[in-house]
């Protein structure tokens, strides 16, 4: 069974609840990451030099862009059957700042945990599931990028390598 409208109409719903105290959500969100994964907080450039977390204008903007993506992904999965990153440069962000696929695991609690938060009594398994399903496709869909380009890299480097080796053993 594929994403259904419920379950858009679900992330569409909670996300309006997180967007109407984003700054105290996106500091709570950021707040969850770096309590389960201290060293992540170089990753973040409106963090790296910072005490703590701070709400600022680019916390609360990241914030809300991860949000609105997973809020997007929702519209794919129930529109397309798949998320297609639409962000050239989400991927390439992601691979310079080093992010490894335990790192998704980590934003996606965080994800949940601040929902939770914003939602309130409106909170359930339903709910939960629906983000779950719309991140972790959003996730995949990053990996998948991103295994596609190593992969590409590695192949060139197998060849210039290989080509390398035949130069200098065989000429």
């Amino acid at each position: 069974m594929g994403y259904t409208e419920k379950q858009e109409a679900l992330v569409n719903g909670s996300w309006e609840s997180f967007k109407q105290n984003l700054s105290v959500y996106s500091v709570l969100f950021y707040t969850i990451i770096l309590e389960k994964k201290p060293a992540a907080k170089d990753m973040f450039s409106f963090l790296k030099d910072s005490a703590g977390v701070h709400d600022s204008p680019k916390l609360q903007s990241h914030a809300a862009k991860v949000f609105e993506m997973v809020r997007d992904s929702a519209y794919q999965l129930r529109t397309k059957g798949e998320v297609v990153l639409g962000d050239a440069t989400l991927c390439s962000i992601h691979i310079q700042k080093g992010v490894i696929d335990p790192h998704f695991e980590v934003v996606k609690e965080a994800l949940l945990k601040t929902i939770k938060q914003a939602s309130g009594d409106k909170w359930s398994e339903e709910l939960s599931t629906a983000w779950e399903v719309a991140y972790d496709a959003l996730a995949t869909a990053i990996k998948k990028e991103r295994n596609r380009r190593f992969n590409a890299i590695g192949g060139a480097w197998e060849l210039l390598f290989g080509l390398s080796f035949y130069v200098i053993f065989f000429n």
